[in-house]
C-alpha cells in the first residue's frame, strides 16, 4: 500500500491534504490494526484499498482480490432476513458453512428475523457474518464496534478472533481504541500529523490467544508511549 499524496476540494475552492506518505505491507492471514483518532483520515485510507476511491496519488497491489467489508453501520437491507441478507453476497454458500458461521456468531435464533427486529449488537454479528461468507482474501474492518458499550464490544471481539483463527485472511482493522487494536491485530499501525502519516508500526509478538490483561495493559502503554513521543523509537 503506497499513498503518496490525497486531498479533497473545500468549499472555497482550497485543498485538504488529508494523508501523505502512508506505506505499509501485510501479509497472508496477517491483522493489522490502524489506531489514530476521529477524523484523521482512517476511513478515507480504506475506501482507497478498497477501490472506492482513485482520486490519489500511488498505488496498491494485492487489494484486486475477493474483498469483504465491515462498514461503521451494519448496512442491512431492511427488507431481507438475517440469512437473506448473508446469502445475497455469497448466493452460492453451502447450508452446513452457512449454520457454521451463524452459529459462531449466535445468530442462529435469529436468521428469520429482520433487521429492524435486531439490537445493535446482533446487526453488527450479521454484518461480519456477510463479510466472512464471501470468504474474502481481504477483510477491510472500519471501526466496527463504534458506539458500542465496553462489555458487547468485548464480546464481539471475542467472537471476530474465533473467526479470524479459523479462516486466516489478511485484515486491516482501523480504530480509534487502541485496547480494540491490541487484542486484534498482529501488528500496530499508528497514525497521526497533518496529513496523517504513519508515525510508529509495533508488531505483537504475543498470539491472540495468549494476551491476557496484563499482556494488553503493556501494548497499550507501549502504544501511548510512541504517541507521546511522535513515533520516535
Amino acid at each position: 500500500m503506497r499513498i503518496e499524496h490525497k486531498a479533497f476540494a473545500r468549499a472555497s475552492g482550497a485543498r485538504l491534504e488529508v494523508l501523505r506518505d502512508v506505506r505499509f505491507s501485510l501479509g497472508r492471514g496477517e491483522v493489522g490494526g490502524f489506531i489514530g483518532p476521529s477524523g484523521c483520515g482512517k476511513t478515507t485510507m480504506l475506501r482507497i484499498i478498497a477501490g472506492l476511491d482513485r482520486n490519489y496519488e500511488g498505488g496498491i497491489s494485492g487489494a484486486n482480490r475477493k474483498l469483504g467489508m465491515v462498514f461503521q453501520e451494519p448496512r442491512l437491507l431492511p427488507w431481507r432476513t438475517v440469512d437473506a441478507n448473508v446469502r445475497l453476497v455469497a448466493p452460492t454458500i453451502d447450508e452446513k458453512q452457512l449454520a457454521t458461521l451463524l452459529d459462531v456468531l449466535e445468530l442462529t435464533p435469529h436468521r428469520s428475523h429482520y433487521p429492524g427486529e435486531l439490537s445493535l449488537g446482533l446487526a453488527r454479528r450479521v454484518a461480519l457474518a456477510r463479510a466472512f461468507a464471501v470468504e474474502p482474501d481481504l477483510l477491510i474492518l472500519d471501526e466496527p464496534f463504534v458506539s458500542m458499550d465496553d462489555a458487547l464490544a468485548a464480546r464481539l471481539r471475542d467472537e471476530l478472533a474465533t473467526l479470524v483463527d479459523r479462516h486466516p485472511v489478511t485484515t486491516l482493522l482501523v480504530t480509534h481504541d487502541v485496547e480494540e487494536a491490541a487484542r486484534l491485530a498482529d501488528r500496530l499501525f499508528l497514525l497521526a500529523g497533518h496529513p496523517t502519516r504513519i508515525i510508529a508500526e509495533m508488531p505483537i509478538p504475543q498470539p491472540r490467544s495468549a494476551r491476557d490483561a496484563g499482556a494488553i495493559a503493556s501494548i497499550k502503554s507501549a502504544v501511548g508511549q510512541r504517541i507521546a513521543a511522535g513515533g520516535a523509537k
